[in-house]
């Protein structure tokens, strides 16, 4: 069986590595080849171009950072898919959206090419080990072909159903561990602001039902204030950008997700982009770049004073905050649909439209 393998970031190429570890002879692209040199030997062959590569091999893995780059490496120019072989197995490890891996499993169908979405849950530490979990959606028969060489990357394989399956979990598992990242950052900073110490908060909040356990794995991170990434903030924005449009295409609210994945996006653009995804806590605890207006503080409710609850506001839901008449205050709280078409977003319009022009955010 000969195996190819395109994308050798931080978790590609510590997968292929894995393969060669197991006695596997790999033929590699990446399109910047100093990150293929340490694989290049007696077990790996460098190819100049995903075509190249494609005629050479049986079963090709991408691990590839968006859906973008991975439809340019497989259909673009010199694209893989057209050169690999009738029957070829082609496992696409890249967290994309499950829509756009029915699409590629329906392109690869109509060259004959079988296709499995099989993203991986785990960071680089993880990766380094084989302690990656595998969700795969695929043909029972596709996945049995490639089961021993999953299980040289990682520790756990899950078959969800077929095409778009495993992508479908992996969003879910993502969504979930951004959301709480970000709200445990929200929670440290609330708590620190209140005179807690973060030591005091960190004993006391981990190990219980309020934290996620993964959380304890960024203790030291937080602690020391070293964002080495392991996952970088950037993916996880994206991610999360990729679930929200999932649930758009099917009809599902993700408010909770949208509002989360914005913060993740206006942490990227003051300086966190490349930083292990736990910077969300750096950005939290600051209060953001407060200069431009883009700091989450100045996006609560507070700040625009419409709590009703605060300082020098209405004591009740229904009393109106100062300055403003009761019935101006009755029309703002039934006739918001009337106001506005969309809800608003965090961020100032220029930012809005910026994420939008580059959704992928990689």
């Amino acid at each position: 069986m000969k195996i190819g393998f395109i994308g050798l970031g931080i978790m590609g190429s510590r997968m292929a590595a894995n393969l060669q570890k197991h006695g596997y002879s790999l033929v590699l692209f990446n399109r910047t080849r100093a990150k293929a040199e340490p694989l290049l030997g007696p077990c790996g062959t460098f190819a100049d171009s995903p075509a190249e590569l494609a005629q050479q091999v049986d079963v090709l893995f991408t691990m590839l950072a968006d859906p973008g780059a991975v439809e340019q490496a497989a259909l673009g120019d010199n694209g893989f898919l057209e050169r690999l072989r009738p029957d070829a197995l082609w496992v696409d490890c890249s967290s994309v959206n499950p829509s756009f891996s029915k699409k590629m499993a329906s392109e690869a169908a109509r060259r004959h090419v079988h296709f499995v979405d099989a993203p991986v849950t785990g960071s680089t530490v993880p990766a380094a080990e084989a302690q990656l979990v595998f969700w795969v959606g695929a043909e029972l028969a596709d996945l049995e072909r490639i089961r021993p060489l999953l299980f040289c990357m990682g520790n756990k394989i899950v078959h969800a159903g077929g095409h778009g399956t495993g992508t479908s979990v992996k969003m879910v598992v993502n969504l979930l561990i951004g959301n709480a990242m970000a709200a445990f950052a929200e929670g440290m900073a609330l708590g620190e602001g209140l005179g807690i110490s973060r030591k005091v908060l960190f004993d006391s909040l981990l190990g219980t039902p309020a934290v996620a356990p993964f959380i304890a794995l960024k203790r030291e991170k937080i602690e020391r204030g070293n964002y080495e990434a392991e996952f970088p903030l950037r993916w996880m924005q994206k991610d999360m950008h990729l679930a929200s449009v999932s649930a758009y295409e099917s009809g599902v609210a993700m408010p909770v997700t949208n509002a989360a994945k914005e913060l993740y996006r206006l942490a990227m653009m003051e300086g966190h982009a490349v930083q292990d995804f736990s910077a969300i806590y750096v950005y939290l605890a600051s209060g953001g770049d407060f200069a431009t207006n883009r700091g989450p503080v100045k996006n609560t409710p507070q700040a625009f004073q419409a709590s009703p609850h605060s300082s020098g506001k209405g004591s009740r839901p229904d009393e109106p905050p100062r300055g403003r008449s009761a019935a101006e205050h009755q029309d703002s709280s039934n006739n918001y649909e009337a106001r506005t078409e969309t809800p608003p977003r965090l961020g100032n319009e220029k930012d809005n439209q910026r994420t939008q022009i580059q959704p992928w955010a990689a």
